[in-house]
């Protein structure tokens, strides 16, 4: 085996005649040379692996965790961005929902004539207790504590409502019972209540109610709310309407052309019980009308022009 060396310099080459056995020794380095550096490179892996300074598959499985939270976080991000869109719109109803209720109850005290001061709705409610160290830093709240300290509010005004309500419901009935106010819509008093004398003999009788005189088919309202007993014709009455109001009151319509309600029904007051005529013991257009009171007539003078309590 000849091996030719070939110079840098003016292409000057020397040839070297190998023997056999340095033939031999060199082609075994040859052929011995990949395995050995694929031996050393499985080695140093080994050793690596061993000191914890490589390990493939752990680099692969912390690669599949990062992907898997890298889209956890996405999720994440997500859904809370959906859950704060929810919450800040949450926030906005409940802001226009006490606004709403702060000047409905402003506008009820107006109507109902309260004390503002017992129901004033445009100041935080008031709170208090002995004071009390938790030991706690301060803490700025959270979008959900904010949520709950508005619904309290809204709690609170409602409550506060709901006893103007009552008040209020209270008081209307109170006033729709009392009787107060005259029969008619138009007309003028044509005979007071006590002694007279009698249209038809010329004599004197009791007159237990008062006549207003008017317009033939006139309306006949209610004095006060309460409920219809009487109905129909009766003697010397013609045509008559009883409404007990209770507390002991009730009211009677004489006269009348025309009935507009029924036993049974329910009258609030100012409504239309009846138009006026002339039926029964009468000389024209005109409704008699009474006030009882615990059973026994009482001049309705008193109570035409009385005033609430």
């Amino acid at each position: 085996m000849n091996i030719i060396i070939v110079g840098r310099r003016h292409g000057e080459s020397r040839t070297y005649r190998l023997g056999s056995s340095a033939k031999n020794v060199i082609m075994g380095i040859l052929f011995a040379l990949p395995f050995a550096m694929g031996a050393a490179g499985y080695w140093l892996a080994e050793r690596l692996t061993d000191e914890g300074v490589l390990d493939l598959n752990a680099a692969r499985a912390w690669e599949r965790d990062l992907d898997e939270q890298r889209q956890e976080l996405q999720e994440i991000r997500k859904q809370t961005d959906q859950e704060l869109e929810a919450l800040t719109v949450r926030l906005a109803e409940m802001q226009g929902k006490l606004l709403r209720l702060d000047a409905l109850g402003e506008r009820l005290v107006d109507v109902a004539d309260l004390q503002s001061d017992e129901f004033d709705f445009s100041i935080e409610p008031a709170m208090g207790g002995p004071a009390t160290s938790l030991g706690q830093a301060y803490q700025a709240p959270e979008i959900g504590q904010v949520l709950d300290e508005l619904a309290e509010r809204i709690d609170s005004r409602e409550q506060q409502l709901e006893v103007l309500d009552d008040l209020m419901a209270a008081n209307k009935f109170s006033n729709d019972i009392f009787v107060a106010g005259s029969p008619i819509t138009k007309g003028w008093m044509s005979s007071r209540y006590g002694q007279r004398t009698d249209p038809f003999n010329g004599s004197l009788a009791w007159h237990a109610g008062v006549d207003f005189a008017g317009k033939l088919g006139g309306d006949i309202v209610a004095v006060a709310s309460g409920v219809v007993t009487w109905a129909d014709d009766r003697y010397g009455y013609g045509n008559m309407v009883e409404v007990n109001h209770g507390n002991g009151y009730k009211t009677r319509y004489a006269h009348c052309k025309e009935l507009k309600v029924a036993v049974g029904d329910v009258v609030r007051k100012g409504d239309i019980v009846a138009l006026m005529g002339s039926t029964g013991r009468s000389t024209g257009p005109h409704v008699h009308f009474e006030v009882y009171k615990n059973g026994r007539t009482v001049d309705p003078a008193a109570y035409i022009h009385r005033k609430p309590r």
